[in-house]
């Protein structure tokens, strides 16, 4: 299985968006639709990945993170691609974000 990496705006819509991030991270803002799993935490919780054929799409704040989970993912058998640039690049690009926290979401 190849590893693949993507750029934010090559994300498709619909995708299964996979935050690796921190609680912290996570609560500040991220990705509409996105599963929150954090890295630290992901080999407890791979139960929680879904289980059809989609593409795992796998980022975190600058990609470096997402990269190591998302080469670990592909080398154990998940269709697991790394979003460069991560949740930087994505609000640098326009995405939309959205926080859990109050106020107005922001990348930390």
């Amino acid at each position: 299985m190849d590893f693949q990496t993507v750029t934010p705006n090559e994300v498709p819509e619909g995708a299964h968006l996979i935050d690796v991030r921190e609680q912290s991270e996570w609560d500040a803002g991220h990705a509409p639709g996105a599963q929150h799993l954090p890295a630290s935490t992901l080999l407890q919780n791979l139960d929680q990945l879904p289980d059809d054929d989609r593409d795992l799409y796998i980022i975190c704040r600058g990609g470096g993170r997402s990269f190591q989970v998302a080469q670990w993912m592909t080398a154990n058998g998940f269709d697991a691609i790394n979003v460069a640039g991560g949740m930087d690049q994505w609000f640098e690009s326009g995405l939309p974000i959205e926080s859990d926290g109050e106020g107005e979401a922001f990348i930390l």
